[in-house]
């Protein structure tokens, strides 16, 4: 049976409507819930209007936001924009953290970040987890109190970094008395030849353990690294009394905080309902060529305008902000990427640590090199077929490695 008349009537008027408020997408911040007589209800009647771009504009909207299009003069500018930078001990063709920065710092050497971390002076920046997720990162001494609540949560539950057991305890004791009589130590310090139980269904070092989980819960921080191994210390004696004496976040404002990191960090993401509802009145819904809907914080949207970024060949950190969210690589780039260092060698694709390759405003492939610091050499395979663009992405990777030569196999 068809529609009443004065159905499809109501129906006919508000399909126009929307169609003139699609038309008026440009300038996102439309009441539409307003025109529509809604009052709450959807996210999407509350007042947002996906902007329209095309795939070259979110493209190039993702380079200006992330740094690329025009490098940062320090490192302690690049970490307050993207919220914080991830943080990894694996060395292949240089740790992550550095691939991460070299793009998006003038200058950047290895290890820029540890310096800027544990530079002399009142500390400005700490490395942490983000709570929940299990990420190491480094970020700035403001965002503690964000984090805060979920290390004294730590120290009472069961499970990976939980609570200290009643050998832990015992070794706690003599970690926090050594630590506050010596000042910092790393675990070579710590000779007692006990195993304890990781969290993780393996055994590992009584004193590791400990300090790991002393570490999680907020007690010590890492003073320094050393050959990246970690020097602990007192939290009181890291960071600044100010920090410390901040109110802890609330678990809404913990989890607002890390729906906008997330948005800091990618600078478009992918948002859940839950997540939107936490950060409506911040963020500007985006449609890339009429397809999936991401979001961007509204001050960056005046990025999506210009013209395209005129960048060289570029190799990406694994974990770079711009791949890192798996449904934006694919909307924006139409790359679907995965890094696979955790998987079975006879199951990747890509290979161990590629890198996406970014060229001629697109990513056209991947990259998987390996210092061979004995030979003094970049040695790399890839799937893409010019090699021109591929050396010309590899020699300023290699130089920032202290490599004399590439070779492509």
């Amino acid at each position: 049976m068809g529609r009443p008349f004065s159905d499809k009537l109501r129906f006919s008027k508000r399909r126009i409507l929307l169609s003139s408020l699609a038309s008026l997408s440009r300038y996102a911040w439309i009441d539409r819930g307003a025109a529509l007589g809604h009052r709450g209800g959807s996210f999407m009647a509350r007042g947002l209007v996906p902007r329209e771009v095309t795939v070259a504009e979110a493209r190039g909207f993702v380079v200006r936001a992330g740094g690329l299009a025009a490098p940062w003069a320090s490192v302690g500018e690049a970490i307050r924009h993207l919220g914080y930078v991830q943080m990894d001990p694996i060395d292949v063709c240089g740790k992550m953290h550095d691939l991460i920065l070299r793009n998006r710092v003038a200058g950047y050497r290895r290890d820029g970040l540890l310096e800027t971390l544990y530079a002399a002076g009142e500390r400005e920046f700490f490395e942490h987890y983000i709570p929940g997720r299990g990420v190491l990162v480094a970020l700035p001494v403001t965002e503690y109190r964000y984090l805060s609540r979920a290390m004294r949560a730590r120290r009472t539950r069961e499970g990976y970094g939980g609570m200290l057991d009643a050998d832990q305890r015992r070794m706690a004791r003599v970690i926090l008395r050594r630590i506050r009589d010596e000042g910092p130590l790393g675990t070579g310090a710590f000779t007692n030849d006990a195993r304890s139980e990781t969290g993780w269904g393996t055994m590992g070092s009584l004193a590791r353990t400990t300090l790991d989980k002393l570490f999680l819960h907020g007690r010590l921080m890492v003073a320094r690294r050393e050959n990246f191994r970690r020097v602990f210390d007192l939290t009181e004696r890291v960071l600044p009394r100010e920090i410390l004496a901040a109110r802890a976040a609330t678990p809404r404002e913990e989890a607002r905080w890390l729906v906008l990191e997330r948005l800091r960090q990618r600078r478009l993401a992918h948002l859940t309902p839950a997540q939107r509802g936490l950060v409506d009145k911040v963020i500007q819904p985006v449609r890339v060529d009429g397809g999936r809907i991401l979001y961007c914080l509204r001050e960056d949207a005046e990025l999506f305008d210009g013209a395209p970024p005129n960048l060289g060949p570029m190799l990406l950190a694994p974990l770079d902000p711009v791949v890192y969210d798996r449904a934006v690589a694919r909307a924006v780039w139409s790359f679907d990427y995965t890094w696979e260092v955790y998987t079975p060698a006879a199951k990747r694709v890509r290979g161990y640590y590629a890198l996406p390759l970014m060229a001629g405003g697109e990513i056209v492939g991947h990259v998987d090199p390996r210092a061979d610091r004995a030979a003094g050499e970049l040695v790399a395979t890839t799937n893409v077929a010019d090699r021109t663009v591929v050396l010309a992405a590899l020699r300023p990777l290699a130089a920032f490695l202290g490599l004399a030569k590439v070779r492509v196999g």
